[in-house]
C-alpha cells in the first residue's frame, strides 16, 4: 500500500469512527527547544528543583536522546496539560512522543530522523492523528502530511476544535467559525496542487492557482460576512448592556486559567446549575447571573472561557465579544487552582491575557480555589494568610467551590471590592407612613439598630451610597 493510499484509508476509517462516536486514535508529538527554554517563575524553579523527572529510554514515546536528562516541571506540566487538551477533544492517546533539540527544524519541526519515528508508532498504534503540541507554519503542515500516514493537526487547530465541541449559542458558534477561517487562510498557500483536483474537468488542470484564489475568495467572504453577524451580536449587547446600566448592576467576571473550577464556583454562589466538567473549555459561553452580597447589595456574576498558556492571539481577537464583560466588569475575581504545582505559572499567563485585553488595573480579587485538595496544615496556614489586602498586590481569599468553604468569605470582599458605590452608613428617622421607604431600605441594606417611637422608626442602615442618598430627607441630624 502506498503512502497515498495509506492516508486515504485512515481518513476513511476516522471519519467511520467519527460516525460512530468511536475515540480517534491519537499519536501525541511536544519538543522542547533547549536552545530557547523557556524562562520559569521563582516558584516553578523550586518546584522544578525539588521534583526531578528521569526520562527513561524504554519508555514508549520518550526520546532516547534524552534519557536520563532532567526534564523540569515546567515541561512536564505542558506535556500533561497538551495529553488533558488531547483527551477534551476526544481523543484516546496512543503514544506520546517527546523531543529535545537546539532549534526547531525549519521544513517539518522535528527533523528527519524523529519524523521517520512519529510515522513508524503513528503506522503501528493505527492512530487516526498526529497532534503537535507547537502551531505549525503552512510549510511544515505540508511536509508533515506528505511524510505520516494520518492527519496532522498542530495545537491551534486542537484547541478550536475543543472550542467547537463546547460552543452551544448562536455567538459562541460565529466566534469559532471565524477564528477557524482566520486559521484556514494562510495555509491554503502553496497547496495548489491539492486545489486543482478539487475543481475537475476541463479547464481547471494545471497549477491549480486558480482554484486555490477561488478557494481564497470564498473564505475571506465568508469571513466578512462572520464579522457582520458578530457585530449584530454586540450591537445586541450593548442594547442589553444599555438597558441594564438603566438600573445600575455592577457586573463582576470570573478569569482564570482552564480547570481552575470557576463554573463549581458560579453555580455554589449563584444556584445557576452551570455544566461544571474536567475537561477543558467546557465553559464557552458566558453565563450572567444575580447575586445578592451580604451588603444587601445586587451584582452581575459572570463566568467566562478559561485562559490557557500559549492562547493563539487569533482566539482572543475573535472571542471580543465574549470577552466584552470582563473589559466592562468592575471587579475581577481571578480564579487559581490552589492545588497545582504550576499555579504561579498558571497566574502569569492569565495575565498575559488581561494585559491583551487592558484590564489589568481593574480591581481584582484572587480567589485560591480548590483548597479541599490541600493537605489540612497547608490548608490552615493559607486561610489564615489570605482574607489581608497586601501592599504590592489584591486581596486573597481561600475557597473550595465544590464544598462551600470560604464563600462567605469571597462575598464580603467584593462588597468592599466595589468602590463605584460604596458602602456607607447613616442614621435614618423614617415616618411610618413612609411604607415604600422602610421596604426599599430592609431590601436594598442591612437595618439594624431600629426603634419606634410614636409614628417615627429610628434606625440606622449600611448600604450602597446611591441608596442611601435617595433618603437623604430622613438623615437625623446631629
Amino acid at each position: 500500500m502506498t503512502l497515498v493510499e495509506a492516508r486515504e484509508a485512515a481518513l476513511r476509517a476516522s471519519r467511520a469512527k467519527g460516525r460512530a462516536g468511536a475515540r480517534e486514535q491519537a499519536v501525541l508529538v511536544a519538543v522542547e527547544f533547549t536552545g530557547r527554554r523557556r524562562g520559569l517563575t521563582a516558584a516553578a524553579k523550586l518546584a522544578r528543583d525539588a521534583a526531578t523527572i528521569v526520562a527513561e529510554s524504554e519508555n514508549e514515546g520518550v526520546d532516547a536522546a534524552g534519557a536520563g536528562a532532567e526534564v523540569d516541571l515546567d515541561f512536564a506540566a505542558s506535556l500533561a496539560e497538551f495529553e488533558e487538551l488531547a483527551r477534551s477533544a476526544g481523543a484516546e492517546v496512543a503514544a506520546t512522543l517527546v523531543q529535545r533539540r537546539a532549534r526547531p527544524d525549519a521544513a517539518t519541526l522535528v527533523g528527519g530522523g524523529k519524523l521517520e519515528e512519529i510515522a513508524g508508532v503513528a503506522a503501528s498504534t493505527h492512530a487516526d492523528v498526529v497532534l503537535f503540541d507547537h502551531d505549525l507554519s503552512p510549510s511544515q503542515l505540508r511536509n508533515l502530511e506528505a511524510k505520516l500516514p494520518c492527519r496532522v493537526i498542530d495545537r491551534t487547530q486542537l484547541i478550536l476544535d475543543i472550542f467547537a465541541r463546547h460552543a452551544r449559542t448562536r455567538e459562541g458558534q460565529l466566534q469559532v467559525e471565524l477564528a477557524q477561517l482566520e486559521y484556514q487562510l494562510p495555509r491554503l498557500a502553496g497547496r495548489g496542487k491539492a486545489m486543482s483536483q478539487l475543481g475537475g474537468g476541463i479547464g481547471t488542470r494545471g497549477p491549480g492557482e486558480t482554484q486555490l484564489e477561488t478557494d481564497r475568495r470564498k473564505i475571506n467572504l465568508r469571513i466578512d460576512h462572520v464579522k457582520e453577524q458578530l457585530e449584530s451580536v454586540r450591537r445586541i449587547r450593548r442594547q442589553q448592556r444599555q438597558r441594564r446600566e438603566a438600573v445600575p448592576v455592577p457586573v463582576v467576571v470570573l478569569v482564570g486559567y482552564t480547570n481552575a473550577g470557576k463554573s463549581t464556583l458560579f453555580n455554589a454562589l449563584t444556584e445557576a446549575g452551570v455544566l461544571e466538567s474536567a475537561r477543558m473549555f467546557a465553559t464557552l459561553d458566558p453565563k450572567l447571573k444575580q447575586l445578592q452580597l451580604p451588603s444587601r447589595r445586587k451584582i452581575l456574576l459572570s463566568d467566562t472561557v478559561g485562559f490557557i498558556r500559549n492562547l493563539p492571539h487569533t482566539l482572543v481577537t475573535s472571542f471580543r465579544a465574549t470577552l466584552e464583560e470582563v473589559e466592562r466588569a468592575e471587579v475581577l475575581l481571578h480564579v487559581r487552582d490552589a492545588s497545582s504545582p504550576t499555579k504561579e505559572e498558571q497566574k502569569s499567563q492569565v495575565e498575559v491575557v488581561l494585559g491583551e485585553l487592558d484590564v489589568q488595573g481593574k480591581p481584582m480579587i484572587e480567589v485560591l480555589n480548590k483548597i479541599d485538595l490541600l493537605p489540612q496544615e497547608e490548608r490552615a496556614r493559607l486561610e489564615r494568610e489570605c482574607g489581608v489586602r497586601s501592599d504590592d498586590g489584591p486581596v486573597t481569599v481561600a475557597v473550595s467551590g465544590l464544598t462551600k468553604s470560604g464563600l462567605g468569605a469571597l462575598l464580603e470582599a467584593i462588597d468592599e471590592a466595589l468602590v463605584a458605590d460604596p458602602l456607607v452608613e447613616s442614621r435614618l428617622r423614617v415616618p411610618q407612613s413612609e411604607g415604600a421607604a422602610l421596604a426599599a431600605l430592609e431590601a436594598g441594606a442591612v437595618v439594624r439598630e431600629k426603634r419606634f417611637e410614636g409614628n417615627l422608626v429610628h434606625l440606622t442602615a449600611r448600604g450602597p451610597a446611591s441608596l442611601l442618598a435617595r433618603y437623604a430627607r430622613f438623615r437625623e441630624r446631629g
